[in-house]
């Protein structure tokens, strides 16, 4: 077991005024246990009667892990970034969610359809057709954070892993569909890139209201 070796008040959110409760774990900030249905319980819908929990970090750091576990938990609907970016377009695929998923929830849709992004030349995904939604609903993605879409969120979480975790996370995924593995490195190496530009932006560790370790198991921090 590691040390706890101090604790802080962090300030998170900081134009709300949200105080988190953080551990340091070795080199790694946490957050102590948190009942997420209670952090939920006093925040307020921002689309219409949904409460958006968007769920960040590092392609690699654990985010579709972390967005499955809160989707069984909250009975939570999941929509996923990377069924709006791409290679070809790592960042700037947004104003395709507030067109395709936000505006239709404010507008009291009761059912999601809208087509999936390609990733590679012979990836040719089925679009998503008829999703409920959900009085909570889970946007996991890189950026999902991002200063564009913050009007909607009701809550943020941010999983923090090491760069070079994801990195090694993210090319053995890759390379395990059969995808050349020079390519992949070159292509996760491009995206990290855009990736950093993106965290230095936005800030979206500072941001988020809960702070996730990648590394360490879910259950243990969010309860």
């Amino acid at each position: 077991m590691k040390r706890a070796y101090y604790s802080s008040l962090t300030r998170s959110r900081q134009n709300r005024g949200t105080l988190l409760v953080s551990v340091m774990i070795g080199q790694m900030a946490t957050t102590h246990a948190k009942d997420i249905c209670k952090a939920l319980a006093i925040e307020k819908p921002k689309i219409g009667n949904v409460k958006l929990i968007a769920v960040d970090g590092h392609g690699g750091s654990g985010k579709s892990s972390l967005a499955g576990y809160l989707a069984q938990k909250l009975h939570a609907e999941i929509i996923r970034t990377d069924d709006f970016a791409s290679w070809d377009n790592p960042f700037n695929w947004w104003p395709l969610v507030v067109e395709r998923v936000f505006r239709p929830i404010g507008d009291g849709a009761k059912k999601l359809s809208y087509p999936r992004s390609k990733w590679w030349a012979n990836h040719n995904p089925e679009p998503v057709v008829d999703q409920p939604v959900t009085s909570i609903m889970i946007l996991e993605g890189v950026s999902s954070l991002r200063k564009e879409f913050r009007n909607y969120m009701s809550f943020g979480i941010f999983v923090d892993t090491p760069e070079e975790i994801c990195l090694k996370r993210g090319i053995q995924r890759d390379v395990s569909t059969g995808k050349p593995r020079e390519e992949v490195v070159k292509l996760w190496q491009q995206w990290l890139r855009e990736e950093n530009l993106y965290l230095k932006r936005d800030q979206p560790k500072r941001y988020a209201d809960l702070v996730i370790d990648g590394t360490q198991p879910f259950e243990k921090q969010i309860i």
